[in-house]
C-alpha cells in the first residue's frame, strides 16, 4: 500500500504547489469588475506569477471602517479617498508603504494627469503613497427634463423655487457645509482651516452665528437627505451626487446634468495603494494590478461607466475635464480634516437639521 502512497502524496504535493497565493482587494462598490479580475490574473499567470487577485467581499464605506481594515492585516490593495490617508481619525498612511513611480511594471504611471500625482496629503516626505485613479465632485446635478435655467451660483439654491426641490447627502456632510461657506464668499473648507484657534472656530461656529444660519438655510430648502446613494425621484429636480449615482440613473434613461457652478465643487479623487506587508514578488503582482487599473480600459470605464474623471490621458473622452480644465483645483479638494473640524461640522449639521 505504502508504495502507492507516495506518488499520491506528491501529486498532491505539486497541486499545492500550483495554487496561487491571494492578493486581497479592498475597494469601494463598483470600482473592480469580476472580469478585470480575470484579465489581470491572466496576466499574472502569463508571467509567472503565482498569485491571483481576490476581491473582499466588504465594500469600503469611509475613512474609518478602511482604516480599520487595513489594520487588520486581511488587506494588500486599497482605494483609498485620497483625503483619507492623512486623515487625524483614521491615519491611514502608517499602514501603507511608497509607491515605486519608477517602477517597470508601472508604464502607464507616465500617462497620469501630472497636476494628481504629487499631492501633499497622500504622501509623507518625499514618499507617495498613492496612484491616482479616477475622483470627481461632490455636486448638484439638475434634471435636464425639467430645468433649462440652470443655477449659476451656489447661492441661487436659496431660490425659493427650488424649495422641496433639492436632495443633499445625510451620511457625508461635511460637503453641504462647504456649499454653505461658498455661498458665504469663504473657503469651502473654512472650518477646517481654522481648527487650530479655538477663540476663531468658537466664534464662527455659534449658535446665532452666519455659517449656522446660513447651513440652517441651505436644509430648509432640502425635501430629502440620502444616506447609501442619492434617489432621483420625480418630484426632485436638483440632487447631490459624487457622479457615480447620476451616471448610472442616467444610464437608465435619465438625463441629469451637473451643475457648474461659478465658485466651483468640491472634489476627491479616489487612488490605489499598497498595504506595508507587500513585498518580493507579491509586491510586483500589485503593481501589475495597479497598472492594469490604470490603462485605458479601466479608465475608459471610470469615465463612461461610474459617470467619474479619469486620472490618465488614456481614457477616450474625459467630459468634466473638457468642460472645466480646472476640476481639480486644489483649493477645492476634500482635506484631511481634523478631529476637532469633524466634530464641529457634526455640531452644525445636528443643529440645522433641527
Amino acid at each position: 500500500m505504502m508504495k502507492f502512497l507516495v506518488p499520491l502524496v506528491a501529486c498532491f504535493g505539486a497541486t499545492f504547489a500550483q495554487a496561487a497565493e491571494p492578493i486581497n482587494v479592498f475597494t469601494w462598490d463598483g470600482y473592480v469588475q469580476p472580469e478585470e479580475v480575470s484579465a489581470v490574473n491572466a496576466l499574472l499567470k502569463e508571467q509567472g506569477y503565482d498569485y491571483e487577485i481576490k476581491l473582499l467581499e466588504t465594500p469600503a464605506e469611509g475613512p474609518e471602517q478602511m482604516f480599520n481594515m487595513l489594520r487588520s492585516g486581511k488587506v494588500d490593495i486599497s482605494f483609498l479617498t485620497l483625503n483619507y490617508i492623512t486623515m487625524e481619525s483614521a491615519f491611514s498612511a502608517q499602514l501603507l508603504q511608497p509607491i515605486d513611480t519608477s517602477s517597470p511594471r508601472l508604464g502607464n504611471y507616465q500617462f497620469l494627469n501630472k497636476s494628481l500625482t504629487n499631492i501633499p496629503m497622500g504622501m509623507q516626505g518625499n514618499d507617495v503613497l498613492y496612484v491616482p485613479w479616477g475622483g470627481g465632485a461632490y455636486g448638484i446635478w439638475a434634471d435636464k427634463d425639467k430645468v433649462s435655467d440652470l443655477p449659476k451660483s451656489v447661492n441661487d439654491l436659496f431660490d425659493p423655487k427650488w424649495t422641496g426641490k433639492l436632495s443633499l447627502s445625510k451620511g457625508q456632510i461635511e460637503p453641504n457645509i462647504a456649499i454653505a461657506l461658498l455661498a458665504l464668499d469663504k473657503p469651502p473648507f473654512h472650518i477646517n482651516d481654522i481648527s487650530g484657534d479655538r477663540a476663531t472656530l468658537a466664534a464662527a461656529s455659534a449658535a446665532d452665528g452666519e455659517i449656522q444660519q446660513k447651513l440652517t438655510q441651505l436644509y430648509g430648502q432640502v425635501a430629502a437627505f440620502w444616506e447609501a446613494g442619492p434617489e432621483f425621484s420625480d418630484d426632485l429636480l436638483l440632487v447631490a451626487s459624487y457622479g457615480p449615482g447620476a451616471a448610472a440613473h442616467n444610464a437608465a434613461g435619465g438625463n441629469w446634468e451637473l451643475v457648474q457652478f461659478d465658485e466651483g465643487n468640491t472634489v476627491w479623487l479616489d487612488t490605489i495603494n499598497f498595504s506595508k506587508g507587500l513585498s518580493g514578488k507579491k509586491l510586483e503582482a500589485a503593481e501589475i494590478f495597479a497598472n492594469y487599473f490604470i490603462g485605458k480600459e479601466v479608465q475608459d470605464r471610470v469615465v463612461n461607466g461610474l459617470g467619474m474623471v479619469a486620472a490618465s490621458s488614456l481614457a477616450g473622452s474625459n467630459p468634466l475635464i473638457e468642460q472645466n480644465p480646472d476640476f481639480f483645483a486644489e483649493a477645492m479638494f476634500w482635506p484631511p480634516y481634523t478631529k476637532t473640524a469633524s466634530n464641529v461640522m457634526q455640531k452644525l449639521s445636528k443643529a440645522a437639521m433641527k
